[in-house]
């Protein structure tokens, strides 16, 4: 059994951090300067490839350089962030944040100055906060007195320092005083995986028929009962349009509110090929306005930029990327998206996500990716940091930044509760916006006629085809308490001390903050090019998961943001003061167990192979998060409601 790791406080009130002093390592030369926990902590579950990186020629890194006052900059926040604050809304400019809270302009030339003496190559320097470099293999060894190795770890190859890392003796002590922590050369703890599991265009994938075109169209009358009652089938996946009016875009993009004048960035690894393609055909086909000149760009390493595609499941990062851009583009069709691309799922996607948000290149970001929680324990002091860092710039420059959740629920499966349950990060930052998800039901009327908190469990048919199995539990939204951060100011008074002390009397951050459709049952159609059995060609697929649930409310917010006529900015202490009011939808579990009927093609094209049907429960309460009134760790606040625009 693992135990959990000793709590520690780091940057400001909000944000109480389990880093611990890592595993046990051999004594750094004397003299060296030691960066405390810089150690990989996956190393013992890994194993050595017995080789430096394939790249020994060029080793990309940076160096994290801490805030000057980051409990100040956390209490601008809270000014700035709340709707009853005279300071509302008054968010600082980039140039501003650096000005009083980034390094000082000194430390950062010292920093890059050493760097440079030392041999390295210089990049960027992001918020004056991370200047990036590279290297060779030899230059790191010797500089950061260390044996950088190829690992397989968790089904990946990946490079990491095989010992903790320090700093020459005769380093300055301007360098050795605001040195937080060197990111990059532990590529374990940055692994990261799309939210959801999405075919990738190696993989044609269809939704079964039959189903339906809204909820309650068609019903399962060639299948069982259950409960004494035939049951519809899942829809085939909702279609824009629906969505927009289920919820109430529709009259407001009538009238021009459609996101215009907003810009949405969408954060992940890669780039698809075929991405304009599919872009241009899934607008014609679904009655989406087509992308305006300059209205859809890209920000990418370039065809020969990437790393690791193979590793890191490059295909079925396309599949997110498609899903993402095609769900802002359904909520908020007049809305500017921009996609960047990280040059892999490790410390690329880091640096590509913070470039992001340093270079100020979108009003709201929405990441659908993230890591799971049997890595939370892996992650390094300086990794954490990071994304505090970069994450409090967002908020206090007015950068809305959104994070999908997780889909499985709160970790346990439905059944035993593991030794270590918490939540995925970075979706438990305390300046970000955790999204859930749903499952929901559109009428042919494009109402919402029920709306459950995704927690989903399958009945097997018998195999006379007669009855329903027992249900086991599948997927959920990812939601609970966070083991690295302290409960943030904003969700003070409203989240109930049975969540957020879960771990003891501390009282912790709870993820999520405010949900979104993401029940693949119900879930969206995604548009992409495939290969298929017959060819490689454009085709559709209903797909969900938090992945769905970010980008969806990502829309929303531009649409909010137009009709309000300033950016919404970090909009968690906004979300927790309108919960119960017409702004945000409470969720609470059915009354009566809501289950429809899925069908599977199993070959995943067509019913040539034959079908496979399941019963799905609607929001089973077999985990330890359930939906109740008020704030729940199942969807949060709520959802959206009808006053949210105003």
């Amino acid at each position: 059994m693992r135990s959990r790791l000793a709590l520690v406080v780091a940057l400001g009130t909000a944000a109480a951090s389990v880093l611990g002093a890592g595993p046990a390592t051999a004594a750094a030369r004397p003299g060296r300067h030691v960066l405390n926990g810089s150690q990989p902590r996956w190393l013992t579950r890994a194993r050595a490839t017995g080789g430096a990186p394939a790249a020994a020629d060029s080793l990309s890194f940076g160096i994290l350089l801490s805030l000057r006052d980051s409990a100040a900059a956390e209490a601008t926040l809270a000014q700035l962030s709340d709707p009853s604050s005279a300071s509302y809304g008054k968010w600082l400019t980039t140039s501003d944040f650096k000005a009083r809270y980034a390094p000082a302009q000194t430390d950062v030339d010292a920093v890059r100055s050493w760097l440079k003496g030392q041999g390295f190559t210089l990049r960027d320097t992001l918020g004056g906060m991370y200047v990036e470099a590279s290297g060779s293999t030899a230059q790191v060894n010797k500089v950061f007195g260390t044996t950088v190795k190829d690992y397989s770890y968790q089904g990946q190859t990946v490079h990491a320092n095989s010992t903790a890392l320090s700093l020459p003796e005769d380093t300055p002590s301007s360098v050795v005083g605001v040195v937080s922590g060197v990111l990059g050369l532990d590529q374990g703890q940055a692994l990261k995986k799309p939210g959801e599991t999405l075919p990738g265009p190696d993989t044609g994938f269809r939704a079964g028929q039959p189903c339906s075109s809204y909820y309650g169209q068609k019903t399962a009358t060639a299948q069982p009962a259950s409960n004494g009652q035939k049951k519809p089938y899942v829809v085939c996946g909702y279609q824009p349009k629906q969505y927009e009016s289920a919820y109430g875009v529709s009259d407001l993009i009538k009238h021009g509110i459609d996101g215009r004048g907003v810009t949405v960035a969408v954060t992940d690894a890669f780039a698809s090929p075929t991405i304009a393609s599919d872009l241009k055909t899934y607008n014609k086909k679904h009655g989406l306005p087509a992308f305006g000149r300059q209205q859809f760009s890209q920000i990418t390493p370039g065809p020969d930029g990437y790393d690791s595609v193979e590793d890191c499941g490059g295909a079925g990062w396309y599949g997110e990327e498609t899903l993402d851009i095609e769900a802002v583009h359904s909520m908020a069709p007049g809305a500017k998206i921009v996609y960047v691309g990280g040059a892999d799922c490790n410390s690329g996607l880091d640096e590509a996500w913070a470039t992001t948000i340093d270079n100020h290149v979108a009003d709201i970001v929405t990441n659908s990716w993230g890591t799971g929680t049997d890595k939370v324990e892996d992650l390094g002091a300086e990794f954490i940091a990071f994304y505090q860092q970069f994450s409090l710039e967002a908020a206090l420059t007015g950068i809305t930044v959104d994070f999908s959740s997780g889909d499985a629920g709160d970790e346990t499966q439905g059944g035993t509760e593991p030794a270590l349950k918490t939540v995925d990060f970075p979706a438990d930052l305390p300046y970000v916006t955790g999204v859930g998800g749903t499952s929901v039901g559109i009428d042919k009327n494009g109402k919402r006629v029920w709306e459950h908190g995704w927690q989903s469990a399958y009945s097997p048919l018998s195999d006379d085809g007669k009855s329903w199995g027992d249900p086991a539990y599948s997927s959920g939204g990812g939601g609970g308490t966070s083991i690295l951060f302290g409960q943030p100011f904003y969700q003070r008074g409203v989240v109930p001390d049975s969540i957020s002390k879960y771990f003891g009397s501390t009282r912790m951050r709870t993820v999520p903050d405010i949900s979104m459709p993401g029940d693949p049952n119900t879930g969206f159609v995604v548009g992409q090019t495939q290969e298929f059995s017959d060819g490689t060609y454009y085709d559709e697929y209903r797909i969900g998961g938090t992945s769905l649930a970010s980008p969806l409310l990502a829309g929303l917010q531009a649409v909010a943001s137009q009709k309000a006529h300033h950016p919404v900015g970090f909009a968690n202490p906004s979300y927790y003061r309108q919960a119960g009011t017409a702004a945000i939808t409470d969720i609470v579990a059915p009354k009566k167990p809501l289950q429809q009927v899925r069908t599977n093609f199993v070959n995943s094209e067509d019913a040539s192979d034959g079908r496979q049907f399941l019963l799905q429960t609607v929001d089973v309460q077999t985990t330890t998060i359930h939906s109740t009134r008020g704030y729940d760790a199942e969807t949060g606040v709520g959802v959206p409601g009808p006053a949210f625009f105003r």
